[in-house]
């Protein structure tokens, strides 16, 4: 066939084929029965999902303070299926949290931190906080009144952090008010910065699991 033969064509320039096998036929000890082994998976299915109608929203949002809520009111109303997904995306956003904790929380309670998989969980701490990132930036992009001042609370609370409180608000808001430029910022952060971050992460972070297997059960 038109595909086996392309896939034949690429392995015998790249030798790509072997290597995948390899990753894909390692066995994986079976805790089926066991379902909060799964949240780790949940968490990264939800983040398929926050990509998949994030990008679907994009086509039709504005970033900015003319558009932005006319873009959501437009998505709600006009376009076919817009209102459910953006409710999956607020939603899945909402269990992509929820989910990251829950499985960090299993993590720590079996003490699958220890060595040798001390990074897996560093990585996995830096997961979540990327994950409250994107639900922070993410907040603003309505451009609505609960948007705005929900924002200006939270940017606030960054300018507290001692020494580096002042230079994370003027980031985070460039400037010291909320602006047009503020929601650039955050959307930036929202579609660009933050997913490729976390494909690095989540990248490494599967790619120890791999390497070291799951952790047994106490």
């Amino acid at each position: 066939s038109l595909t086996s033969r392309t896939v034949k064509w690429v392995d015998d320039r790249y030798q790509i084929v072997e290597p995948i096998n390899k990753v894909l036929s390692k066995p994986v000890e079976n805790f089926s029965r066991r379902w909060w082994y799964c949240l780790g998976g949940i968490t990264a299915f939800l983040f398929i999902i926050q990509c998949i109608t994030g990008i679907m929203l994009a086509f039709y949002y504005q970033p900015t303070p003319e558009a932005a809520y006319a873009s959501i009111v437009y998505i709600e109303t006009q376009v076919s299926f817009g209102a459910a997904i953006r409710a999956i995306h607020h939603w899945a956003a909402n269990g992509m949290i929820v989910m990251c904790i829950a499985h960090m929380m299993r993590v720590f309670i079996m003490g699958a931190f220890k060595p040798p998989r001390e990074l897996n969980w560093v990585s996995g701490l830096l997961l979540l906080l990327l994950t409250m990132v994107f639900g922070f930036t993410g907040y603003l992009l309505p451009w609505d009144q609960r948007a705005y001042w929900a924002s200006t609370v939270g940017s606030e609370i960054a300018g507290g952090i001692p020494v580096i409180g002042n230079p994370a608000l003027i980031f985070l808001r460039v400037g010291w008010d909320i602006t047009a430029t503020t929601l650039s910022r955050f959307y930036g952060l929202h579609v660009i910065v933050v997913p490729l971050i976390t494909l690095v992460f989540m990248f490494a972070h599967f790619l120890m699991v791999r390497r070291q297997g799951i952790a047994k059960p106490l």
